[in-house]
């Protein structure tokens, strides 16, 4: 027979309330989510705030992408470094007098980044880049019109003579000091150039082209050739965003307003 309805009930496990531990697990997820939250907007704001410095400094059409990277971002703050930014800008234009090449493209990686005490600039410990330099803008600087070489380090050239006949020429990229890439080799790879043509051409190879539109710091380190245009890369310590003054010449001016979030 079955036990009375009160005897089996007597039988059960209580009920345990599990409220307390609702409560306990929202405050700590609470205090988990609260400081996260705050962080990330943190971090947006910085971003946001070095993407405008940089266009102003930089003179880009659009502001860049930006990437703060490091947890937590407030202590980076309080400490007044960032420990690595990186950026991607598009566009950067030639300088106003003297830099007649403008940047497709310019990546820069920076590490432990820092305002100065007056925010007349912005310094980074160190820095790596990557700038792309169009085969279009390579050809309106030389007077050319550049194209892939047959190898890494070589670019070629299209001339249309006045009688009508192309001739192609190619020279060899190579990087001087003050960030200066030649075009060296010069030779004639189709096509028969007069030997007035070929003392032209060859005074155009002849000088090299200066980088200006970018940060100061940064040392050309090699040059290479793709598809697009031609591949530098520079790196270097104390590189510096400046905001004092107007003047552009071997270095970028930047707003060094990072770090107020």
């Amino acid at each position: 027979m079955y036990e009375p309805y009160e005897s089996w009930d007597a039988h059960r496990r209580p009920r345990r309330n599990r409220r307390p531990v609702v409560i306990a697990v929202g405050a700590l997820l609470a205090l988990l989510l609260v400081p996260l939250a705050v962080d990330r907007f943190a971090t947006a704001r910085v971003e946001s705030r070095t993407a405008t410095a940089f266009q102003a400094g930089m003179h880009t059409p659009s502001a860049p992408e930006v990437h703060v990277r490091g947890f937590p971002m407030l202590t980076q703050l309080a400490a007044g470094t960032l420990r690595r930014v990186d950026i991607t800008a598009h566009d950067i234009p030639a300088s106003d007098t003297t830099g007649p090449l403008p940047v497709s493209e310019l990546s820069l990686r920076l590490k432990e980044l820092k305002k100065s005490d007056d925010d007349s600039e912005a310094l980074a410990r160190s820095a790596e880049a990557t700038a792309l330099l169009s085969y279009p803008d390579l050809s309106a600087a030389l007077g050319l019109e550049i194209s892939r070489g047959t190898r890494p380090d070589q670019v070629r050239a299209s001339v249309l003579l006045p009688t009508g006949d192309d001739v192609t020429v190619a020279a060899t990229v190579s990087v001087l000091s003050g960030n200066r890439i030649a075009f060296k080799d010069f030779q004639v790879t189709g096509g028969l150039l007069p030997e007035v043509g070929r003392s032209a051409i060859g005074t155009v190879f002849e000088r090299p082209i200066r980088l200006r539109n970018i940060p100061q710091g940064l040392r050309l380190r090699s040059v290479t050739t793709t598809e697009s245009g031609l591949i530098a890369r520079l790196s270097g310590e104390s590189v510096t965003f400046r905001s004092d003054d107007g003047s552009r010449g071997s270095s970028v001016e930047g707003d060094s307003s990072y770090g107020n979030a």
